[in-house]
């Protein structure tokens, strides 16, 4: 210990499947860190569609009874335990969601992850190995720095991970504006690719072209969005699909031979099957990025940090008014994060 902790801190407390009304505020006396742990005094925390998936019982990995939710979050080193090594009091950091996933590919021993099987950052006062800890761009805000573990590392997983890579002057579609697509855009066009994005509202038009996106096309006015993705690249369809609306008959049919899906998730919930002949028609790799290691999360913010990248952030909600912000995310339809600021 280097610090004095709090005699008390609060945290918010769920049971997967209990809905937003099960989130619960309590008081307790911190723990001291341990061998390899750190204390941090989180400023802020930020939802991702994985904090509905487990308050609606639906998320995929395990979710311990009365975990403290939420994956992501920022805030300061406020004391480390004995044998600490990689940080030290008042360095401004963030943690990988799946804090043993340190590089290389995804282990079954890596899976316990924040705000699931392990407590996770809805909290004034998180103990987290080390390991798991990624420093915050100095750019940045603890605000924005809460929306990179999830959202951000999946879009750049999804851009990166697969050994290949993005080539400059490669065409790469987003679906819809949540937060994994509209980081997919930014980190895309920063890594020279041009950006076809969808949405269904007129609104968000003209906002996303503002992000950088080259062409926009609203699926609401045409439905069949793949037609008009490979109008715009002269029929040869897209290099890549980062694809968070699970519709990946219509990524099949908007990518290039060869080309590459990314497919993220379902914010609607329904999950169509694959069409084997359109995957062999198209020649076409199809894939789950699992959000990504920590070396991954490291090699993202040295590109953030290069080009001084900002995360969109929708609206900024008290740490008092949690379940409010859970409400918000999920009935809204927000441009950017929302995040829950610690007093």
């Amino acid at each position: 210990m280097t610090a004095t902790l709090p005699s008390k801190v609060r945290s918010y407390h769920v049971n997967a499947g209990s809905g937003i009304d099960g989130l619960s505020l309590s008081a307790h006396e911190p723990r001291e860190p341990g061998e390899g742990e750190v204390a941090v005094a989180v400023h802020a925390a930020s939802l991702s569609f994985r904090e509905l998936l487990v308050v609606r019982g639906q998320y995929v990995l395990p979710v311990k009874p009365g975990v403290i939710p939420v994956s992501d979050g920022a805030g300061e080193v406020a004391a480390v335990g004995p044998g600490v090594r990689r940080v030290r009091p008042g360095d401004r950091v963030t943690a990988a969601l799946f804090p043993r996933w340190l590089d290389g590919p995804l282990k079954p021993a890596y899976l316990p992850q924040l705000g699931g099987s392990l407590d996770g950052m809805l909290t004034e006062l998180a103990i987290l190995p080390e390991d798991a800890l990624v420093p915050v761009p100095d750019h940045l805000s603890y605000e924005e720095a809460a929306t990179l573990p999830c959202a951000a590392v999946t879009a750049w997983n999804a851009l990166t991970g697969d050994g290949r890579g993005i080539r400059r002057g490669q065409t790469v579609l987003v679906t819809g504006s949540g937060g994994v697509s509209l980081f997919a855009l930014q980190l895309a066009k920063v890594l020279g690719a041009r950006v076809i994005a969808t949405t269904s509202r007129a609104d968000k038009e003209q906002r996303l072209r503002d992000l950088g996106a080259d062409e926009v096309i609203n699926y609401r006015d045409v439905p069949d969005w793949h037609t008009a993705a490979r109008e715009v690249t002269a029929g040869q369809g897209v290099d890549r699909v980062i694809d968070t609306a699970g519709t990946p008959e219509q990524s099949l049919k908007s990518v290039a031979v060869d080309g590459h899906i990314a497919l993220v998730g379902s914010v609607s919930g329904n999950w169509p099957p694959i069409d084997s002949r359109l995957l062999f028609g198209v020649a076409a790799t199809v894939r789950a990025p699992a959000v990504g290691s920590r070396a991954q999360f490291t090699s993202m913010n040295s590109v953030i940090t290069a080009h001084r990248l900002r995360p969109v952030l929708d609206r900024v909600f008290p740490f008092e008014e949690a379940p409010a912000a859970y409400r918000y995310y999920e009935s809204a339809g927000p441009f950017g994060k929302v995040v829950i600021t610690m007093s």
